[in-house]
Parts: C-alpha cells; structure tokens; sequence
C-alpha cells in the first residue's frame, strides 16, 4: 500500500499518459488497503488472517464516450497496457450526453480539510487475540448462554488518491478497528443467536471487549422462548441496531439516478413535508473519525455538511455529476465509486438527529407496540415505497419490554411511515448511517 502522497503521485501520472494518448478527459483512482483479523471460538485461536492489496482505475473520454479500465499491477508494462486497452475501449463505447468530470469550479483547491481519519498503529495480532477472547469471556460468562459462534477483532488501513485531467489530485488514508462477538443461548430447537459488535477509526473510541461480549450474551438469552403476537395493526418501534435502516431507504430514494430514471417513491417530493416537522437528516463528511468521512468526493468535489431534511421538508437530491447534468443541478459532492466503474452518489456520515422524547418516554407512548431489533430479507419496493420485511424483536406493554417475538412481518408503506415517524434523544454516533430508536405509530404485524 503507497502513502497517500506516492499514491496522488501515481493516479496524477496515469491521467497524464491518457491524455497524452489521446484522451480528451481523464481520471484516476487508486485504493490501497491492509487489513488483520483474529477469531476465536471456545477459548481457542480459530482463524489468523492478514491481507494487503492495492488496485487503480482509470477512466477516459474520447468527448463523450467513456470506458473505465482497473488494474492490481501498477508496473510501468501494465499502466501503458491499461491506457492503451482503456482508450480503446472508450472510442468504441456507446456517446452519453451526460458523461464528463466535474465542474471545475466545485473541485476541492487548496489544503483539503484535515478529519483525523488515520489512527496510524496497527495493533500486533498477540493483541487483537487478546481483544477477541476478552469479548468472548465476557459473553459466555451470561447466564444462559450455552455456545459461542465467535469472537473477532480486526484491524485495517487504507489510502485513497485521486486525479483529474480537470486540474484536481488529493490523497487521504484511513483507519479501522473493530471488535465482535456471535452467541448462542438455549438447546436443540429452541437456541437463540444474537451479536454485538463495534467499528472505530481510533482504537482508543472502540468500546471495550467486555461490554461487547457481554452485550451479545444478554441480547442472545433475552431472545429465548419467542412467541407471536396476534396479527393487526401495531405502533411498531425500531432499534438503532435496525432503524438506520430507513435512512437507507431514504438515501436511495433521493440518489440522482433514482431521480433521473423515475424510480424513486420520492420522484415528486423536493422542497416538500416527507417527515413530520420535527424531523431532521444530516449528511456529514467533514466529521472529525467518522466512519465515512472524506476530504473530497469521488470525483474531487469539496464536500460539506448538508441539510437533507429541515423540519420535515425534503431540501435536495444527493447527485454525482452524470445525473446531475440530467436533472440541471449542479453535483452535491456525493460521488462515490470504486476503480471499476464510473461515479453514482451515495451518502457519508448520515444521520437523523435526536428526537425530544428519550426511548423510555417513546415506549411508554403507547399501551402496546412491537420493538423490532432485527429485520430479515429485502421485501422494500424502491418505486413505490411499499415496506414488508421479516422482524425478530420484543413486545412492549405499558413502556416496559416484555416477551421475545419472532417469524413476524412488518409491513406499511415507507411514505405513510417517513410522515408520522418520531425519533427518541438516543441517537449515537456508532455507524456510518445512524439513526436514534423510531416510533412508526402504525404498521401491519402478522406471522412470517
């Protein structure tokens, strides 16, 4: 892996030589990575794993075709290949309209902002071994766990450079730390498994090994003996392990493409009440160790903190330059990409900020309610925004949580819930999509 400034080096040269060859526009993305791991299972080393890899891609116009072309050898025989095969390539793709780098004048200039995303040390493995069998101590010392499926901790870095023929080349690096634990309580056919599990840029914000265990042991026992509630309509809440979820839904829905193409539940819906008033989602890549921070987009844009929802109210579409050029908007410094392909647009840091009301007051909200911690399948339909997707979780009755449920269904439509949702004061920073406990007052609740 090349540091950040080797690797602006190389993607600055690479543009150079497309264009050199012929290109009209030109762009380069390099990503190194490194990575360790260690699992453990029963007190024992089960797996130790270390990888360490970096690819490049490249991107050329020939006016308004394009082609995008990676390579893992970044020898001076292979660059010269990739330009040559890329170039090609490009002459015969097919003519977008839309197709070309960003606009000049909102590319990052200058010293990009510093987000202290690189934590530096990479942990030796006597260490992540030691984090890994603290977790798994900790959780199999619950009461009513009878199984582990495992524990882990890992480490990673990781070097992003980019340049354009439009006069842009920035470099960042990044760093990750990370701890987890899966088990397993009961026996025979009525065994439960849950997990815990953190990320963190800086090994010093990771939450510590035993709370991890021992938050997946107690999440694994209180899942015991689940039952069925009686199928109807239900205020159903969402746990942050599961809420953020909706923004997901809420991110897709307003990406550039989704727009451009008609497909999104939210097509007609800019500068209009979507949530209720209440209602706020911010997207930050200028997060000091966030886990999506970034100095720039993916196609050098300078990036800033934006208000996706102001009271309810829909402020913008998230749009890299292609379907911004479509929807005669200028890009929103969301590009995202990997080096086999061209930009689309995806969210940083995304997050709806922290209702009035703490979880306790939102649970005793209603007399009775489904609290959902985890959904299964994909039952979420983009163009219209109907919503059923298979839950496990708990019942709530008078604000206190009662018995486990699971094989249930929770089904509404996503336009219905994003205007009567109610996020709690919990939220917290742990993902790079977060989101406080939600209050839906109304969805259908029937057996899987």
């Amino acid at each position: 892996m090349q540091s950040p400034e080797q690797a602006r080096d190389i993607a600055e040269a690479l543009v150079e030589r497309g264009i050199a060859a012929g290109a009209t526009a030109a762009d380069a993305l390099y990503v190194g990575d490194r990575s360790s791991g260690v699992q453990v299972r029963l007190g024992e080393l089960e797996n130790v794993s270390r990888s360490e890899g970096e690819e490049i891609g490249l991107r050329l116009f020939v006016g308004q075709r394009s082609a995008t072309v990676a390579s893992s050898d970044l020898s001076d025989t292979a660059l010269a290949t990739l330009v040559e095969r890329c170039l090609a390539m490009a002459k015969e793709a097919p003519e977008d309209p839309f197709a070309g780098l960003a606009p000049a004048e909102l590319l990052q200039r200058g010293e990009p902002p510093r987000l202290d995303t690189d934590g530096g040390k990479e942990p030796d493995p006597a260490e992540l071994r030691a984090r890994a069998l603290e977790a798994e101590s900790a959780a199999r010392a619950v009461e009513g766990v009878s199984n582990s499926n495992g524990a882990g901790a890992s480490a990673s870095a990781s070097t992003v450079a980019l340049a354009t023929s439009g006069g842009f080349a920035g470099a960042y690096r990044t760093s990750g730390h990370s701890s987890s634990a899966v088990m397993v309580a009961g026996e025979g056919s009525a065994m439960q498994r849950d997990y815990a599990g953190h990320s963190a840029r800086f090994l010093e914000n990771l939450e510590s090994a035993a709370d991890i265990g021992r938050k997946a042991g107690e999440r694994a026992v209180a899942r015991l003996n689940p039952g069925r509630p009686k199928p109807g309509k239900y205020p159903v809440i969402f746990d942050p392990r599961v809420s953020m979820t909706l923004l997901g839904h809420f991110a897709g829905a307003i990406s550039g493409s989704s727009i451009a193409r008609k497909t999104s539940f939210l097509q007609d819906r800019l500068g209009q009440q979507v949530f209720a008033p209440g209602v706020a989602i911010v997207d930050d890549p200028l997060r000091l160790r966030g886990l999506r921070s970034r100095p720039f987009d993916g196609e050098g844009v300078r990036v800033s903190r934006q208000l996706l929802v102001s009271k309810g109210i829909l402020n913008q579409w998230i749009a890299e330059s292609a379907s911004a050029r479509q929807l005669g908007i200028e890009p929103t410094g969301h590009a995202a990409r990997g080096v086999g392909g061209a930009p689309g647009a995806a969210p940083s840091n995304l997050y709806m900020e922290a209702g009035s009301r703490s979880r306790d007051e939102l649970l005793a909200s209603v007399p009775e309610a489904v609290l959902v911690i985890e959904l299964i399948g994909q039952g979420v339909n983009g163009v219209t925004g109907d919503y059923s997707r298979g839950a496990v979780g708990f019942m709530v009755r008078g604000g206190e949580i009662a018995e486990p449920v699971a094989e249930i269904t929770v089904a509404g439509n996503l336009i219905d819930m994003f205007a009567s949702l109610e996020p709690a004061s919990d939220l917290e920073f742990r993902h790079g999509v977060d989101a406080p406990t939600i209050l839906v007052p109304e969805m259908t609740v029937a057996a899987a």
